[in-house]
Parts: structure tokens; sequence; C-alpha cells
């Protein structure tokens, strides 16, 4: 055989083999996707995102005993500090 055919040959047997491979790890992912989603449930909905502020300039109050305790120690309220 043609050196140069047997060449094509080998690339082309070896270009098949790496697409099996792929196909076969992108199968192995989703069945271990689909595994944990099964075996764990309830995780997926415990996550709930923090509440953000309207205003993060300082013109939102925590609470006003906060305020008061801080204004009274000689210190600026939460707001204005973190502002």
């Amino acid at each position: 055989m043609h050196p140069e055919i047997l060449r094509e040959l080998t690339a082309q047997r070896g270009q098949e083999l790496r697409a099996q491979a792929h196909h076969a790890s992108l199968i192995r992912t989703a069945i271990r996707a689909r595994r944990r989603q099964r075996n764990l449930p309830g995780e997926t909905d415990s996550f709930v995102a923090p509440a953000i502020p309207d205003y993060v300039d300082g013109s939102f109050r925590t609470h006003p005993a906060e305020d008061k305790a801080a204004s009274e120690a000689g210190q600026a309220p939460a707001a204005r500090r973190a502002a």
C-alpha cells in the first residue's frame, strides 16, 4: 500500500477514535449530572440570594436603636459608616 494512503487511513482512524472518546466522555458527564440531581434534590433549592438594599449611599438605616446607641457612643450610624 502506498505510504501516503496508509498515513491518511491512520489519521482518519485516529480522528474517529478521538471523536468516540469525546462522545463517551460527554455521556459519562451527563449521567453523573443526572445521578447527582436525582440523589440530591433538596440541595438545589436551598440557595437564597441575600437582600440587597436599594440605596447604598447611606440614606437607609438598619435599625433606629442601633443608630441611637452609635450616636451616644460618638460613632456615626451604621448606614453612614458603610458609605
